[in-house]
């Protein structure tokens, strides 16, 4: 294996600490060569995610653009092909932002994972004028009623997918020429609205753990930041669980479900009657409506539930075996009531301090605007990746067709440049792609650094996955992650690594994953619990588990090596400790 991945950028002297942490969640495998040079460098430098990540920064008021380098990526970087984020750069804006500091964004993105260097202050880190427009950024927040500007977008996308071109009768460069220029008109405003929302996320979260602690009751933090409603991620497993009381409230749809995921499409179309048809007018709203979502959803050569449905009725095969009381809904109205008790019983104990009861009032209305404004943000993102994931699937299949591609996804080897030179002249393309796909697979079953200091270590030093060996819990033992939302359950562990194929998967059982995003989410429904290697207070996984009420424990790390498939096990999403009670 060549020591040197094709993809990768330079570190900063500046900004030396890089993490795993968050975007692992959004690019979990290496980066595919179009994602790289649209996204972070191609030749003519610095491209769209780093240029939204510092818009972000700028107007939070935290930097000024003269403050990052402007040849090269600085708070996104690419080290043997994995995406890494600048944990350096974070900890500056807590340590500008009035009332943060970097330990508290520690505390956020890294959880409680294990070798992560102290913090060491530079001499540029303060920054008087920047602490006073963060702290003016922070005003604004706390007393917005909305975030109309998000909703905005969200009609832009809409309205991306409403007009969606009819592919088939573009030419080959049309399509390219189309896809480039969605990403080119959209995506650095996407991307940095999504960035300015979840960092002012972390603001209300902050204010409400400080003032739960100050009240002598730690644990109601959790509760207060639950059931808020209209997040948009969670909103699929709303969907997905009425289709599946569809199907087990039909003997024909329940029989199609019965024999199988092969094909299953194709039977239930096949199908006759009211209940069929009924169910299949639904699936397809569905899949309007939810189509962008799948697994590693921002890489634009993955499969969604609409180019694979066979993923979306997977996670519709296990809800439709769940118990009535299983429902979301109900979950996600319980864990409202509860949050509007609590809310309104600890705003009264503040009674002797107006101060801080209006900043408490403040931060609790502030959560049910950017709490779900993030997941909306990042929605908006992903439906735009989705539209030009559309156009690339069809000039992937015409090349497939003239042997210039092994795979419809091979466009995820090539540069956009290189995309357009093939259309020229495709002489020697396909083994091109085929030595970059063979490198990228090898790459895929490394272990990556989760922290990078400095420079990263040599690519040859990596061990392969597989060969990682953990001791695991025996009866009796636990492991120790961070608190993702509050409740006790029992239930069989399953430790489920792809989200592709959860037949294994059974109501009642408790989910181990090594993340999660979007196309886990409708597992977490039939889940009594949900466990993740990995994670802090703003990931994906503690987000939506609070939005439908199961029990999490985030940043567990190892778990999926160290509790056995199978076991017994008890999930605390109040303590974060998950204990195995049973062999």
């Amino acid at each position: 294996m060549a020591e040197q991945y094709f993809l990768g950028t330079e570190t900063s002297e500046r900004f030396p600490l890089w993490t795993r942490a968050n975007v692992g969640e959004v690019f979990p495998d290496p980066v595919a060569m179009s994602s790289f040079d649209f996204a972070f460098l191609n030749a003519d430098g610095i491209r769209m995610a780093e240029l939204g990540w510092r818009d972000a920064y700028v107007r939070l008021g935290a930097f000024s653009e003269d403050e990052f380098d402007p040849d090269r990526p600085v708070i996104l970087g690419v080290f043997g092909g994995y995406a890494y984020l600048n944990a350096s750069v974070m900890r500056i804006f807590g340590e500008r932002a009035p009332g943060l500091s970097a330990a508290d964004i520690d505390a956020q993105f890294f959880g409680v994972q294990p070798g992560i260097p102290d913090y060491e202050a530079h001499p540029d880190d303060a920054n008087p004028e920047a602490e006073a427009a963060i702290g003016a950024t922070f005003g604004w927040a706390l007393t917005t009623e909305e975030l109309s500007d998000v909703l905005a977008d969200e009609g832009v996308v809409d309205a991306l997918r409403a007009d969606r071109p009819n592919f088939g009768a573009m030419g080959d460069g049309e399509l390219l020429e189309w896809a480039e220029q969605v990403l080119d008109d959209h995506f650095r405003h996407l991307f940095s609205q999504h960035l300015f929302v979840t960092m002012l996320a972390t603001l209300p979260a902050g204010i409400i753990t400080e003032v739960s602690t100050v009240l002598g009751r730690p644990q109601d933090a959790l509760k207060l930041l639950s059931g808020l409603g209209d997040v948009a991620s969670a909103a699929p497993s709303m969907a997905m669980w009425d289709l599946g009381r569809q199907v087990a409230a039909s003997a024909s749809l329940g029989e199609a479900f019965d024999a199988g995921l092969d094909d299953l499409e194709a039977r239930l179309r096949a199908l006759d009657g009211d209940e069929a048809a009924g169910f299949l007018a639904a699936f397809d709203e569905f899949l309007y409506a939810f189509g962008c979502r799948g697994p590693n959803e921002w890489e634009t050569s993955c499969p969604t539930w609409e180019t694979e449905p066979v993923l979306a009725l997977a996670a519709i095969d296990r809800m439709r075996l769940s118990p009535e009381g299983a429902a979301p809904t109900g979950n996600q109205a319980r864990m409202a009531a509860e949050r509007e008790r609590l809310g309104a019983e600890m705003f009264e104990m503040l009674a002797a301090d107006p101060e801080a009861q209006g900043q408490f009032g403040a931060a609790l209305h502030s959560a049910g605007i950017f709490m779900p404004g993030r997941e909306r943000t990042k929605t908006n993102c992903i439906k735009l990746v989705h539209e030009v994931r559309m156009a690339y699937l069809e000039f992937g299949r015409r090349m497939v067709e003239q042997g210039v591609f092994p795979e419809v996804t091979s466009y995820g080897m090539l540069t956009f440049a290189e995309a357009r030179e093939l259309l020229d002249d495709p002489t020697g393309w396909r083994e091109v792609i085929e030595d970059r796909q063979a490198i990228f697979d090898e790459v895929r079953d490394l272990q990556e650094p989760f922290v990078v200091f400095g420079e990263p270590p040599p690519l040859s030093t990596w061990p392969r996955r597989d060969s990682v060996e953990v001791d695991p819990l025996g009866v009796g033992e636990s492991i120790q992650g961070v608190p993702g939302c509050p409740g006790v359950s029992q239930g069989r562990a399953r430790v489920i690594l792809d989200s592709h194929d959860p037949t294994d998967f059974a109501p009642g059982d408790v989910l181990v994953a090594p993340l999660t995003d979007p196309s886990w989410t409708p597992l977490f429904v039939p889940a009594s619990g949900v466990v993740v290697d990995v994670g802090a207070p703003l990931s994906h996984a503690i987000i939506v588990s609070r939005e439908l009420g199961i029990p999490c424990v985030v940043s567990a790390t190892d778990a999926t090596k160290r509790i056995p498939d199978g076991a017994l096990v008890e999930v605390n999403g109040e303590t974060g400790v998950v204990t195995v009670l049973e062999a």
